[in-house]
Order: structure tokens, then sequence, then C-alpha cells
């Protein structure tokens, strides 16, 4: 009863998990916390290690029941030594306690400058490439006192999306950004293929963000969700359905970028935001050019002919009202020089968190049904891009 209301006050509440941190205290207020810590090798979990061996009949694993071994799992956000305690636990309710807002000094929204329009297959490679900036290269130089946030308190922590807390302009930011990696990071992050267990993490920080009223940022960079059998035992489809639904009732300002490849339902889950925004060359589409290629004419390597059909390039997806804003890129792409490249975009989220902030929520709520509901139909832009489409193929 205690933590229900201490959640319906808006209040933060944390555990810290010492050794040991067992039985009915784990299974009732120290796991209902909005953020658990827990202390290397301690030692964590419902059922005492006795009970379970006798049980079994089997000796435990190395490690069974331990803190790591439930941050692995997804129970906790991190394994904290007690020296560093105070000062992150200081982050975390500076975070949680939001004192700070954004504010536009100008009524008028800054006009964004105009960026060249690129060939479609060189933008898909663009955006593919093996050096642009990763979720983690932009959390690091846009958000500063940034706290990860581990585990989906189910099954597991997926490393393919980053989510935490963190400060923009002195104001606190829920993050969630689909992260990729490099190198052997890149195969433990399935390329940035998120599992179930990563979509309900993004929905954790989603329902954190709405108790403390704190606006939403997502950085979008995939090209799908997983697609493996496990994932489809573990109720994938679910996960992407709710993560979506989430994003499109949530109580705070929203914003959404697609710094990368979005690509089908794993960008489309968190791209149902109040403002869409997306990099110069960037890409957003339900389908790959490679698959699209395989549909159409059963031959992957026409890719560079199919993608310019797919309308996927940040210039066109503005014209058909899909995305808001496109971001400028440092001349040769993002990968050339990350930190105008972050510098660009963190220009950008403060304008339109700004902006949305200056709104009242039901005109935000509103407006972002109206956005969605609308994308699709016969708009000015729309047409502009469909008479240009004709004309071309005339």
């Amino acid at each position: 009863i205690a933590a229900n209301r201490l959640s319906e006050k808006g209040l933060p509440f944390i555990s810290v998990l010492a050794n040991p941190a067992t039985g009915q205290v784990y299974a009732s207020f120290g796991n209902l916390a909005d953020i658990i810590l827990a202390e290397p090798g301690a030692i964590v979990g419902f059922t005492p290690l006795r009970v379970i061996t006798e049980t079994s009949g089997h000796p435990l694993a190395p490690g069974s029941h331990s803190a790591e071994f439930q941050l692995e799992h997804g129970m906790l956000d991190a394994v904290v030594d007690r020296p560093r305690l105070r000062e992150l636990l200081a982050v975390l309710l500076d975070l949680l306690g939001p004192q700070y807002r954004l504010k536009s000094r100008q009524k008028a929204r800054i006009q964004q400058a105009e960026t060249p329009r690129h060939q479609a297959w060189s933008s898909v490679q663009l955006a593919r490439h093996q050096a642009r900036p990763s979720s983690m290269d932009y959390i690091g130089r846009i958000f500063s006192s940034f706290v990860e946030l581990h585990g989906d308190r189910t099954f597991g922590d997926d490393a393919a999306i980053v989510c935490g807390l963190g400060h923009l302009g002195g104001q606190t930011i829920a993050v969630i950004g689909q992260e990729r990696g490099r190198g052997a990071s890149s195969i433990a992050r399935r390329d940035g293929r998120m599992a179930p267990e990563g979509f309900r993490k993004a929905q954790r920080v989603l329902r954190l963000a709405s108790k403390f009223d704190t606006p939403v940022v997502t950085l979008i960079d995939t090209p799908g969700p997983d697609l493996s059998v496990e994932a489809e035992e573990r109720g994938l489809g679910h996960a992407i359905a709710n993560t979506a639904a989430l994003m499109a009732g949530v109580q705070v300002p929203s914003i959404s970028v697609v710094i990368g490849e979005g690509g089908s339902s794993g960008a489309l889950a968190l791209g149902v935001a109040d403002r869409v925004l997306m990099m110069e060359n960037a890409i957003y589409s339900t389908i790959s050019p490679e698959d699209a290629a395989e549909v159409i004419y059963q031959d992957e390597g026409r890719a560079d002919e199919v993608a310019e059909s797919l309308r996927l390039t940040s210039q066109d997806c503005q014209e058909l009202g899909i995305v808001d804003v496109v971001v400028p890129e440092p001349p040769g792409g993002a990968h050339t020089s990350p930190d105008e490249a972050a510098r660009q975009l963190r220009r950008t989220l403060l304008q339109e968190l700004a902006a949305l902030q200056s709104v009242s929520k039901r005109r935000i709520l509103r407006a972002r049904y109206k956005k969605f509901r609308k994308m699709g139909e016969y708009s000015s832009h729309f047409t502009a891009a469909i008479t240009r489409e004709v004309n071309a193929l005339q």
C-alpha cells in the first residue's frame, strides 16, 4: 500500500538491494520500485538457495541468485559498488525530481534550412555506414548526467536498445535509443534488431516518463525487429503492439528521431511521436530495398533500382508528411563529423521540445492523433509528390 501511494503521488521510489535481499521483502516492496539497484555479489532472489537445491536435487550453477545474474536476466537496473551509491542516488533523485522546463524566447518556430535532395541508394548506403554515429554516440554528446536503466523485469536485458534518463538544456528527458553497435558489439546487439524484452524495457521507460512528467526522445536505428523463433516464443508481436500503443498515448511531449536506418515495425513502434525528425541521410521504410527487390524481381541485386520507388529518403518522407523536420548533416554524412551532427540534432531537439511544451497536454494529444490519422491523405505535400512522380513516369 505504501508503494502504491508513493506511485500515485508521483514520488520517486528506488530500491537498493544489499546482501542478502531475499524472501518476502524481495517479493513485495523491494521489487515495486521505479529503479532497482543492487550491490556486487549480493544474494538476490525470492527462493532460498538451499530450498532450490533440495527441490531440484542438483547444485546451482555458479553465480545463480547473484546480483549480476539478476541484472543479466532483466530484473535490475544496475549493479553498483557501495562507494558509488551516494553519487548515483543523488543523480537519480535529481533526474526524477525535475525542476526546470525548456521555454522558447521566440513564439514562431524557427525555419529549418533546406537540405539537398539525395539519390535513394546513396542514402541507403550512408544510413548503413559502419562509422555512422549510433544512439550511444548521440546520447553521450547531447544529454548530460545520463543514467542508463536495464531490464524488462520479465526475462532479460536487450543490448539492442539503450534506455535511461538524462538532462537536455537542464530539463530531464527520458531517452530510448536503438543501438546497432560496431564489430563484435554489433553481433551481440543483433545489429539493432530488438527482441521482445527490448520493447518491454522501452515500455518501462515510457511509464516512468508519464509518472514523472518527463518528455520522451526516441532514437531510431534498426533494420527491423528480431525475427527469430525465440523472439516469437517470448511474445514479439505483443511487445511491438504494446510499445506502439504506449507511444501513441503517453501523456508527455514526445519526439522521435530517425538517425540511421528506420526499418519495419522495429522502427515504427518507437516512431508514434508528436514530432518526428529525420537525419538528412537516414532512411525510413516498412521494407528494405533488398526484400522489396526479392518480392518484385526475385533478385536482391536490383535493390538499388527499387530504393527510389520506396520513397525512403528524408526528403521523400518530409514531402509525404511522414516526418516533420529534416536535420542537416555535415557534408559527406554524419560519420564525417559526429560532433557536428550531434550539435545540429541537439539544436533541433531544443527547438522542438520548447515549442511542444508551450502547448497544453490536451492539445498535444489531440494534435498527435490528427497527425497520424491524416497521414496518407491527399495533402498539398502528398499531391505535389504524386505530381512529380507522374511527370517523371511520363
